[in-house]
């Protein structure tokens, strides 16, 4: 009878339908943003023994506060530090899209031409720059996030006619099978075998019109070696609401840069050494 109560309370202990371990081990990090347009906090948690990083964004006028810089088009990537200075006032910088080049050639079978038409380029049917679109593959579907007048937006296989009528100032993609979660519900593909991976991370999420949420996986852990897609929707999943949850560029691009208020210099809280294709970067409100 001793043995079975034992048991019992062993089972009640453990976490539910897979639910990860969620352990804050240094609230805010010494890093807080809080101005009237701009808000942030960062968490360093362990979730099932591995260090990961959860930003929270407030943003007054997101469409305003998001901004985007890339690197020299068709030509060579660069370090998400480096391309930061582009952005006057960020105060977090994360990396974006995944990107083409003579280490990662791979392009989907839909794309037309070869490799190397798009090395040193990102991944996605669409990219648009400041409002300049600078490629349009017409007949292949659009993957991948936008800026729009009212904050990011997640597309899952939209005609990219239908993306540009909605007049996008910027876009971030990667794989076709990066979309997450759609209202909370598991969109992730059951046979796509990346996402049984562990690997380094950075994947952002809608919450609502003002706020995101940003999940940065290193891979340092005791047992593990990053985290796996599939256990990052449970996370998300089991700790928050959100609209959406896509997952930006990872593994050795991943970077989260970070700088507080009073400060002009980011601080690199993860990643950063390997250079990319873009960055997105949250700013204070500009002025007038």
């Amino acid at each position: 009878m001793k043995k079975m109560l034992a048991l019992m309370l062993l089972l009640c202990l453990l976490p539910l339908n897979g639910l990860a371990e969620y352990k804050v081990t240094k609230r805010n990090l010494a890093v807080k943003y809080d101005t009237d347009t701009l808000k942030y906090t960062l968490e360093e948690v362990k979730m099932n023994g591995t260090v990961c990083y959860v930003t929270k964004i407030w943003m007054a006028e997101p469409a305003r506060q998001i901004k985007k810089a890339i690197s020299p088009w068709h030509e060579k990537l660069a370090k998400a530090e480096e391309l930061a200075k582009k952005i006057t006032g960020a105060a977090v910088v994360i990396n974006g899209s995944g990107y083409v080049s003579p280490t990662y050639p791979e392009i989907p079978d839909n794309y037309p031409g070869t490799s190397a038409d798009y090395y040193y380029t990102p991944l996605g049917s669409l990219t648009v720059v400041d409002g300049e679109v600078y490629r349009n593959l017409e007949g292949v579907p659009y993957y991948g996030l936008t800026l729009e007048e009212d904050g990011l937006h997640m597309y899952v296989g939209a005609d990219n006619a239908e993306v540009l009528s909605a007049s996008p100032s910027q876009t971030w993609s990667f794989y076709v099978e990066c979309p997450m979660l759609l209202n909370n519900r598991d969109i992730l593909p059951e046979e796509w075998e990346f996402a049984d991976h562990e690997a380094a991370r950075t994947i952002i999420a809608r919450v609502d019109a003002n706020n995101y949420l940003i999940l940065s996986v290193t891979n340092k852990g005791r047992s593990h070696f990053g985290m796996t897609l599939r256990e990052a929707v449970r996370f998300f999943q089991d700790h928050f609401d959100t609209e959406w949850v896509y997952d930006l560029d990872g593994g050795p691009s991943s970077a989260l840069l970070c700088r507080k208020r009073e400060n002009k210099k980011f601080a690199t809280v993860m990643g950063g050494t390997a250079k990319d294709a873009d960055i997105m970067a949250f700013t204070e409100l500009p002025e007038e």
